[in-house]
C-alpha cells in the first residue's frame, strides 16, 4: 500500500462524508465538494476516520489509493477551514480592486484587465497591491492564483 494511503483522514466535528457507489461527497460549514473515486480504491469510514486501500496490489493501484487519500484530505480541510492564497502586485502603477465576482487589475496596459472569478472563489483587496483569493477547492484556488 502507498505510504500516504496508510494514514487515515480524520473527520473534524461538523464534517459529514457520504459515499454512494464511487461518488464521495464531503459536506462542512463552508460548503460541499464531490469526487469520483477510482474503481480500484476502497474507502472505509470507521470511528470518525476514513481509511483507504487498494483493491489489488499493483503499483498503479497503490499510487491511486495515495492520490485519492490526498484529494479527500484536501476536501475535508477545504469544507472545514477553506484555502487562501495571497498575491502581491509589484510594479509602478500596478493596482487591483475587487468588485463582487470581478477583479479589476491595472497592470501597465493601456486598458484595465477585468478577471471574472469562477463560482466558489472570492477575492478581496486589503490594499491596492495585495490580493487574497479564498475558496474551498484547493485546486481551483491555486488555478485562479496562477491565472492572475
Amino acid at each position: 500500500m502507498s505510504r500516504v494511503a496508510k494514514n487515515p483522514v480524520k473527520l473534524p466535528a461538523g464534517v459529514e462524508v457520504k459515499l454512494v457507489g464511487q461518488q464521495l461527497s464531503v459536506k462542512g460549514a463552508k460548503g460541499t465538494l464531490d469526487l469520483n473515486i477510482h474503481s480500484a480504491v476502497e474507502i472505509v469510514e470507521e470511528a470518525g476516520e476514513l481509511r483507504f486501500a487498494a483493491r489489488n496490489g499493483d503499483q498503479q493501484t497503490r499510487a491511486m489509493a495515495g492520490t485519492t487519500r490526498a484529494l479527500v484530505s484536501n476536501m475535508v480541510q477545504g469544507v472545514s477551514q477553506g484555502f487562501e492564497r495571497k498575491l502581491q502586485l509589484v510594479g509602478v502603477g500596478y493596482k487591483a480592486q475587487a468588485k463582487g465576482t470581478v477583479l479589476n487589475l491595472a497592470l501597465g496596459f493601456s486598458h484595465p484587465v477585468d478577471y471574472e472569478l469562477p463560482e466558489g472563489i472570492t477575492a478581496e483587496t486589503p490594499n491596492q497591491t495585495d490580493i487574497v483569493i479564498r475558496g474551498i477547492d484547493k485546486q481551483l484556488v491555486g488555478q485562479v492564483a496562477a491565472e492572475i
